[in-house]
């Protein structure tokens, strides 16, 4: 992560923020500084995650996991993300941006991140994340039941339904199947 000073930002901040249940969703005011352009005079596509890299951490803090992670010794390790540019985010524009959790599987934790400007979306994220402890894969269900959840995940999205087993798929490719594929 290349933004410290907003993490150090989103640290304190959080600390004087309302605290979050596991399924609220955590919104943050930001602007796009020069720091954050590409070449393009807009803000560079990989900003965007990193920028929900912040968005996760907040929602970490704020959610009370955090505790848990540092007590156990987990660590939230991001498996894949699906993005989706919608509009342009020009220098010193402000936006808000948006981070949950959508749900869970029996490996992984689903997080959706949306940033808007004046209301209208200009880029929204899906990603899922594993959990490792002591060497080991740490169960989401375990997480959610940490956090005082009881039950099932809510139903996935058809959307991240459907995302989800296409990741599924991809990651069980072999390269000859790749190179297969590309011929």
């Amino acid at each position: 992560m290349n933004l410290w000073f907003r993490l150090v930002y989103v640290f304190i901040v959080a600390q004087f923020r309302a605290r979050l249940g596991f399924f609220d969703h955590s919104v943050m005011q930001m602007r796009v500084w020069p720091t954050d352009l590409d070449v393009n005079v807009h803000m560079n596509n990989a900003r965007y995650l990193s920028v929900m890299d912040l968005g996760r951490f907040d929602l970490f803090l704020r959610t009370g996991m955090w505790r848990t992670f540092w007590r156990r010794r987990w660590q939230p390790l991001l498996g894949a993300t699906m993005i989706r540019y919608k509009r342009a985010l020009r220098p010193f524009e402000s936006f808000t941006m948006h981070s949950r959790f959508v749900g869970w599987d029996e490996r992984r934790a689903y997080m959706e991140h949306w940033i808007e400007v004046d209301g209208v979306v200009a880029c929204q994220a899906v990603m899922w994340a594993g959990f490792r402890g002591a060497g080991q894969r740490v169960s989401p269900v375990e997480i959610a039941r940490d956090m005082g959840v009881t039950g099932s995940s809510p139903a996935l999205p058809d959307w991240v339904q459907s995302w989800r087993e296409l990741d599924i798929t991809v990651g069980e490719l072999k390269p000859d199947d790749v190179q297969k594929a590309a011929e």
